[in-house]
């Protein structure tokens, strides 16, 4: 007996959904597979909010104005505080930036930190060009230490070429602070060797009293 069409229309969704959800997972494991691609694309687009590095200005600023605000967060793993020393600048189109944040060691050991950064709105990361920045490198700072970490910066003035950027009269620079897991890993290890140490110690004097 043949299948009703119902059963034929039951039986296509099943197959439907079987080849979505493949395609669903390929892409995922694409995606993991891919991540050195998906960043090297980020900073090439500016998807992202990503932002673009350069090793010299522009020949000249162009009349456009465009505020950079500044902002700042720690993750609660890494015992520092940071904030900008300026909150917003004015700049025109293609000149040159330079502004510092602040940070701060709260705890009583070395820590390394390294910052990630975004530029809001995302659709500007691609013409918001670094020159140098203090996140291109990891930071260590002594117990204690205070230290003033300078980014330099431009708008590309080719961003007064976009449509789809004339709407943008202010452009956020955010970063966010993180402890460097090799330092993590580097503390826990010290620690687990002092632990040890105590050990032996406590063993030694417990012999000695013996």
């Amino acid at each position: 007996m043949g299948m009703s069409l119902k059963d034929k229309s039951k039986g296509g969704n099943i197959r439907l959904a079987m080849v979505l959800s493949g395609v669903v997972l390929g892409m995922v494991g694409l995606a993991f597979a891919s991540v050195p691609l998906y960043r090297i694309f980020c900073q090439v687009t500016g998807i992202g909010g990503t932002t673009q590095v350069a090793e010299t200005l522009p020949d000249a600023p162009i009349a456009r104005k465009i505020a950079v605000r500044f902002s700042a967060n720690v993750d609660p793993a890494l015992p520092w505080r940071f904030k900008p020393k300026t909150k917003e600048v004015s700049l025109q189109v293609g000149e040159q930036g330079l502004v510092y944040y602040e940070a701060e060691n709260l705890a009583k050991t070395p820590i390394t930190g390294r910052a990630t950064f975004n530029v809001t709105p995302l659709k500007a990361g691609m013409y918001f060009t670094k020159i140098h920045c203090f996140c291109f490198d990891e930071q260590t700072l002594a117990a204690g230490e205070k230290v003033d970490m300078g980014v330099n910066f431009f708008v590309d003035p080719a961003i007064a070429e976009d449509p789809n950027l004339d709407d943008v009269q202010t452009i956020t620079l955010s970063y966010t602070f993180f402890r460097d897991p090799d330092d993590l890993e580097r503390q826990e290890e010290t620690q687990q060797l002092s632990h040890r140490g105590d050990g032996v110690s406590d063993a030694a004097i417990a012999l000695e009293v013996n």
